[in-house]
């Protein structure tokens, strides 16, 4: 009596799974991704007296890591806060991450059989053999199975590592420093003034407009002289809608240095009138810690000159909304019309800002 050896994948059984993975992967791909997101800012307690508000001001702020809290220890180049504040913006990913990773090694299991049922039946001789076209159905099915979940199961990785990435430069948006330039000339009165752009949150909409010297000059022409018949009120406009313009100065090598005194020896041209580099100190503010700006400027840079940008004739501008996230990035002097006519609207603030009820009304 002839003994059949055991038959570990049919055509039947292999389209059943197979629908059942597709299934259950369109179900999480439809899951929300950012269910739980956590506040981007907390709030600063109230100081009452300038060392007080410098050392608030010297203190590691949000996403940064603290040698003292094992949740600011590195791995992999995050901490382990990001990695947590990562994983409650898509509860959901690891999850997928791990159904298709599943998936794809359950298709690549079976179509080593599925192969193997091909060979017999192209070989013949094997009384269990299947019909050729079901075994190679079978292996097409199961090939690309493999190939599909093992595609979504690189395309979560990489996701995971785009959004820890945005996060972990969130976090240093966040910690740079800004001294406003109508800050008392005296030294430690300006360590009293200096802030975080976080503290700007809520208040204020930052405008980064990094650039060479010329841009600079450009820059401080624009906001600080009668270029035109009329007075130039762009400052107190910009105030108006709560626009605070950090003007960041690179050299040569793209690498940030002092923009002070550049701004305030800038030199005016034949159609600048009335040249006063102190005229929009009040919507004005300098950077200071050049190496977390450089650190922070560097992808920007990079991802401007990569696409053809001039960017130290040119410049860019990164425009920060009150929430702490980043509006748009443009080349070019900052778009005042813009600012002034719309912002209100184009950031979400007379919608989407919370305790906002006595400037817009409602409830």
């Amino acid at each position: 009596m002839k003994l059949k050896s055991t038959e570990f994948c049919t055509t039947s059984n292999s389209i059943k799974m197979n629908l059942l993975f597709i299934l259950l992967s369109t179900l999480l791909l439809a899951s929300p991704t950012e269910a739980f997101t956590l506040p981007l800012s907390r709030t600063i307690s109230a100081v009452t007296s300038p060392a007080q508000l410098l050392s608030v001001t010297s203190t590691t702020l949000f996403s940064s890591p603290n040698e003292a809290d094992d949740l600011g220890e590195k791995f992999g180049g995050f901490t382990t806060k990001q990695r947590l504040r990562e994983e409650i913006e898509s509860p959901f990913r690891k999850v997928r991450l791990a159904f298709f990773a599943f998936s794809a090694a359950s298709a690549s299991v079976a179509l080593y059989f599925s192969a193997l049922a091909a060979l017999k039946a192209n070989m013949g001789g094997f009384s269990d053999a299947m019909p050729l076209n079901e075994a190679l159905e079978s292996c097409a099915i199961n090939l690309a199975g493999a190939l599909g979940f093992g595609a979504l199961s690189y395309r979560e990785v990489k996701v995971g590592q785009a959004n820890l990435e945005r996060i972990a430069k969130g976090g240093l948006l966040a910690r740079l420093v800004v001294e406003p330039a109508n800050a008392p000339e005296s030294v430690a009165a300006q360590k009293a003034f200096r802030k975080t752009l976080k503290e700007y949150r809520r208040a204020s909409r930052v405008v980064i407009a990094s650039g060479g010297t010329e841009y600079i000059n450009k820059l401080a022409m624009s906001l600080c002289s009668d270029q035109l018949a009329d007075e130039n009120t762009l400052p107190e406009a910009l105030a108006g809608v709560d626009i605070v313009i950090v003007p960041v100065l690179l050299n040569e090598e793209y690498k940030v240095v002092d923009v002070k005194s550049a701004w305030r020896s800038a030199k005016p041209g034949p159609d600048d009138r009335n040249y006063d580099s102190s005229r929009a100190d009040e919507v004005i503010a300098f950077p200071l810690g050049f190496n977390m700006w450089n650190e922070y400027v560097e992808s920007e840079i990079e991802t401007a000159l990569g696409q053809g940008f001039d960017v130290l004739n040119k410049g860019f501008t990164i425009t920060v909304k009150k929430n702490g996230r980043i509006l748009r990035r443009a080349t070019g002097l900052p778009p005042y019309g813009d600012y002034i006519g719309v912002m209100e609207v184009a950031d979400g603030s007379k919608f989407g800002m919370p305790g906002d009820s006595e400037r817009y009304g409602g409830p």
